[in-house]
């Protein structure tokens, strides 16, 4: 049985952070090439961002075991709250308090880079604490959205657009329609990790309810969704490149393509358990294609 230390760090899965910073990382990339960055402001958003992150597991290992998802035939890693390690009251408490730190953090970032009492102030406040309910209601309502296959909309809308357009704007002070396309990028190899999670747990979902994407299209259309969802990313960053071109080492984001290539084949020939260890080599291809798609950026100005 593990520690008490041990038990929370399992709960927060610290190998789904890499996709937080992703697309944190992505937006400051994007300021830097429209010539502003602001190392304070990064990292307050960066903070923000994997507090959100941290919040939004443990709300599902809470969520999962309320409903029902998390039981002794789930396959995967062992979840805190089922398996009695962390109490379900606990837990709760816990997440109250780390939704409350995390929003006093993201008033902190509003305040350091648009100023207190403004428009744009209130409006980020209101996406902030959307952000917060969205990460407590994905598996831990009443009614969650987890549950109906709303999952993966939700990951693209905050992993990807909110994430990175955010912070470029919290950089910036603008808006550059072309961000939507890497931010896009972001979504959906964020999504990809998803996917896997979910034809991973594609049978004790089903028994326990949980209409994932996996669950409603089955397990051989499940496999192309996941080879779409890396191939409309690649093709976006793509696009990007060719609308923005200025030296050819904006492509060397393209030393990714292996990686994602490697986990599509693994998710098409690999089931249950042995997806486990696909979930973390895309989080941490994600951060790869962010870092080399960045520094390509950053070389070419």
């Amino acid at each position: 049985m593990p520690s008490s230390i041990n038990a929370w760090i399992i709960a927060a899965r610290p190998r789904t952070l890499p996709l937080a910073a992703a697309s944190i990382c992505m937006g400051g990339f994007l300021a830097h090439f429209h010539g502003q960055f602001d190392w304070t402001v990064f990292v307050l958003t960066l903070t923000t961002t994997i507090l959100l992150q941290i919040l939004s597991n443990l709300a599902n290992d809470y969520g999962d075991n309320k409903h029902g998802a998390d039981h002794y035939g789930r396959v995967g890693p062992a979840r805190m709250v089922q398996s009695g390690i962390i109490p379900a009251i606990i837990m709760k408490r816990v997440m109250v308090g780390i939704g409350v730190i995390t929003l006093l953090v993201g008033i902190l970032l509003l305040i350091q880079s648009i100023g207190f009492n403004s428009t744009p102030f209130y409006l980020f406040l209101f996406l902030g604490i959307s952000c917060i309910a969205a990460a407590i209601n994905y598996t831990s309502g009443k009614n969650p959205y987890g549950y109906k296959g709303l999952g993966d909309l939700a990951v693209v809308l905050f992993f990807g657009l909110v994430a990175v357009i955010g912070t470029y704007f919290l950089q910036t002070y603008s808006f550059q329609w072309n961000n939507l396309l890497p931010a896009l990028s972001c979504g959906l190899f964020a999504t990809a990790v998803l996917n896997i999670n979910n034809i991973r747990d594609i049978e004790s979902d089903r028994k326990a309810g949980k209409l994932s994407i996996p669950v409603r299209i089955g397990r051989t259309a499940a496999t192309w969704y996941h080879w779409a969802l890396l191939t409309t990313g690649v093709c976006c960053s793509i696009i990007f490149i060719l609308l923005n071109y200025s030296s050819s080492w904006q492509w060397i984001f393209l030393l990714s393509l292996p990686l994602m290539i490697i986990n599509a084949n693994a998710v098409q020939s690999k089931s249950g358990a042995d997806l486990d260890p696909y979930l973390k080599q895309m989080s941490l291809t994600s951060l790869f294609y962010v870092f080399s798609f960045g520094v390509g950026l950053v070389l070419s100005t």
